[in-house]
């Protein structure tokens, strides 16, 4: 993907700020989040808990050096040290509870990410068998830069790097509104998750080798 800037760590702070707008009213995070003044505290806190780890384990890009798009991916062709995979997993765990439980002292916040984890850990891509794949974490942009098609051209930059190597692309979202977006790029759905405790489906989507 060489026509896409590759994102450093020193963006974080602007990209923590792209994310938390982009999904501020998502259905994810108002389910999880039931309160919007605990989710406008919490959300810049567990973005950049997660992408703190991405930083670590994921490939991060964006249109230009600008940063008025995002995109997050996981490359499971590469063949990381299982140790420390899972030590970067694991802080990423520790820091998102801290910051849940601090910011919701009743503790409901924090009951609800452990009863929708379902939700959050993309275990559904096991039933695929495909390690030639790469999963899309989060696809963004800035809401002064929507309807210019920057995530359609991040999206065909990474399905045109997929189609070369012959890899399998992944993704979930919890807008039904999004699903049209991407079976125009060639995506289908693959199944949906539905969790007892919420009213909210997990839309889990594949593009075939």
């Amino acid at each position: 993907m060489d026509n896409l800037y590759k994102v450093q760590e020193e963006d974080l702070e602007r990209l923590k700020r792209i994310l938390t707008v982009c999904f501020a009213e998502d259905p994810l995070y108002c389910t999880l989040i039931e309160d919007e003044e605990t989710r406008e505290r919490l959300l810049p806190e567990l973005f950049e808990s997660d992408l703190t780890e991405f930083f670590e384990t994921c490939d991060i890009y964006s249109d230009s050096e600008e940063l008025n798009s995002i995109l997050v991916v996981s490359d499971e062709t590469e063949h990381q040290n299982p140790i420390y995979h899972y030590l970067a997993q694991l802080r990423g765990t520790i820091r998102t509870d801290e910051s849940l439980i601090k910011e919701d002292h009743s503790l409901k916040t924090f009951w609800n990410f452990a009863l929708g984890k379902d939700y959050l850990n993309a275990s559904w891509t096991s039933q695929l068998h495909q390690t030639k794949r790469i999963h899309i974490i989060y696809l963004a942009v800035a809401p002064s830069h929507q309807h210019h098609g920057l995530a359609e051209h991040l999206m065909k930059e990474l399905i045109e790097h997929a189609e070369k190597n012959d890899l399998m692309l992944s993704l979930e979202t919890h807008n039904p509104q999004n699903i049209p977006f991407y079976e125009h790029l060639g995506f289908k759905v693959y199944g949906v998750v539905e969790n007892s405790h919420f009213d909210l489906k997990q839309y889990c989507m594949i593009r075939e080798i």
